[in-house]
């Protein structure tokens, strides 16, 4: 089975989207990290209390480059939105086999 095989069969539906709408959709996979010490990892209080932002590991086609992906682009995912944190591309020889990143979800913060 191929990569692209791969995210058909077992990614969910993504969405890349900017201030304008919906730029891109297909398919990645998407899958929480697990740190054994969480104390660098920051976090907000919401109207509905304290909020870990959930990071989480993102696998997605070589065709959409997260690593040109501009400060107003986003991933949604299931009604879940992430703000891209870190972005780099996974090479197979010369070609790029798939971009791997660092997501984070976004939430509203509270004052």
């Amino acid at each position: 089975m191929n990569l692209k095989s791969m995210l058909y069969s077992y990614g969910r539906q993504v969405e890349l989207c900017n201030s304008e709408g919906v730029k891109e959709k297909f398919k990645a996979l998407i899958q929480p990290l697990r740190y054994k010490n969480k104390m660098y990892l920051d976090g907000i209080y919401t109207e509905i209390g304290f909020n870990s932002q959930g990071h989480y590991l993102y696998i997605g086609p070589p065709e959409i480059d997260l690593t040109a992906a501009a400060d107003d682009e986003i991933l949604s995912a299931d009604g879940i939105s992430y703000q891209i944190d870190r972005a780099e591309k996974v090479y197979k020889g010369e070609k790029v086999f798939y971009i791997w990143a660092i997501i984070r979800t976004i939430v509203q913060e509270v004052y």
